[in-house]
């Protein structure tokens, strides 16, 4: 049993001072700082913590909705292949909920790999889900179907592709409305969100392949989330209209001086709103620990880097510190509209009902103390818990 007082607290909507108290990894109470009754306290207190959060910031943990915790890339060969994760990667970044998929490589690695490799982050302390699919059409699936792997698979919650990418497929109308219907119907029998990510390369086709897929059907706009929309001017000009429309859009967080320029993070966020975006439709996600090649004007790889996990949780702190947007906006861009875009409930806000994940933020924003679960994962900046095969050195 935890309880934090003395919190500024963002849920992520501004809730002033209160106290949480958390037991059975979920919220119990959320009351006016001082206010919890003296009968919900436990009598034992052994298994009772406080954390006193006076002065810092309380917001829910961050949700990041495209990690390849197994591992990506691969595109200079086998040698460019990236390391699956660590717990304490996540938890040093502020992520207790996170999404895995498969990338450029659906060929080498597997999504049983994935799937195992999730339900041991879960295991060690933070909450996981998976898609099918990786970026070429027809999909790779567990077993055998798109819709199948959604019903069947409890961590499956959508499906990936890839699109305008000279590494994607490049499947015709016909193979991607197909996907989307197959991914809709999961998540129908399923009760999941059964979304599609796609990633957005840079071609000039942008989403135009998306629209002309929707075009004729009942398809709703928001069964898609395309991804990494920042990546340049003309596909941000695009990703507005499809906003408008009800689209969902994710930005790839990259703080500044990282991973290109300010286009990726601030900048964008600020035009998506300004040109009638709702704020509910648009996400952060890290790509963390995906490659992040080069390719000169002829498609060679002429350079290679690794996505940041703590991405996020550093753009955040960005957009924050800049104070020229709501906070419960920003808040917001990577916890609760994550999680209502997966359609998990209890995921993404911290209100009586709801998992038990929080983040402590000092003055300026950044990262002291990590909950997942209402398991203390890391207190004043201090790793509590480790995954099971990382060793004091590593920790």
């Amino acid at each position: 049993m935890l309880l934090v007082i003395n919190t500024d607290l963002y849920d992520p909507v501004p809730r002033g001072l209160c106290d949480l108290l958390i037991a059975g990894g979920r919220i119990l109470s959320v009351r006016p700082a001082g206010e919890m009754p003296r009968e919900a306290l436990p009598v034992f207190a052994d298994s009772f913590r406080v954390v006193d959060a006076k002065g810092d910031m309380v917001i829910p943990g961050i949700f990041d909705r495209h990690v390849h915790f197994n591992g990506a890339g691969g595109e200079g060969g086998p040698a460019f292949r990236t390391p699956p994760l660590q717990l304490s990667s996540f938890v040093k970044a502020g992520v207790t909920s996170v999404v895995g998929l498969l990338g450029t490589d659906g060929t080498c690695r597997s999504l049983e790999e994935l799937l195992m490799k999730a339900r041991g982050l879960e295991e060690e302390g933070i909450s996981t889900w998976i898609l099918t699919g990786s970026y070429a059409l027809p999909s790779v699936t567990i077993t055998g179907s798109v819709t199948r792997d959604l019903c069947l698979i409890d961590k499956v919650v959508g499906l990936k592709v890839a699109l305008s990418d000279h590494r994607g497929s490049h499947p015709t109308v016909e193979e991607l409305r197909r996907a989307a219907s197959d991914a809709r119907l999961g998540g129908i029998l399923s009760g999941k969100a059964g979304c599609v990510c796609v990633h957005m390369g840079g071609e000039t086709s942008g989403l135009g392949p998306i629209l002309e897929a929707l075009e004729g059907t009942e398809i709703p706009i928001a069964q898609f989330a395309p991804t990494h929309i920042a990546r340049n001017t003309r596909l941000v000009d695009q990703a507005a209209e499809f906003g408008r429309r009800g689209g969902l859009l994710d930005i790839t967080a990259a703080s500044k001086g990282k991973q290109g320029s300010d286009l990726v993070t601030g900048a964008v966020v600020h035009r998506l709103l300004s040109e009638g975006v709702p704020p509910g439709n648009i996400t952060l996600s890290s790509d963390g620990n995906g490659s992040m090649p080069t390719f000169d004007a002829k498609g060679e790889m002429t350079g290679m880097g690794i996505g940041p996990i703590d991405a996020v949780l550093e753009t955040l702190g960005e957009l924050l510190r800049a104070d020229d947007l709501p906070r419960e906006a920003v808040i917001a861009l990577g916890t609760s509209n994550v999680a209502d875009h997966l359609k998990l409930p209890r995921k993404g806000r911290l209100r009586p009902g709801c998992d038990g994940d929080l983040l402590v933020l000092d003055g300026d924003f950044r990262l002291r103390t990590t909950v997942a679960k209402g398991r203390l994962l890391m207190e004043s900046g201090k790793v509590l818990v480790k995954g099971t095969f990382e060793t004091s050195e590593e920790r």
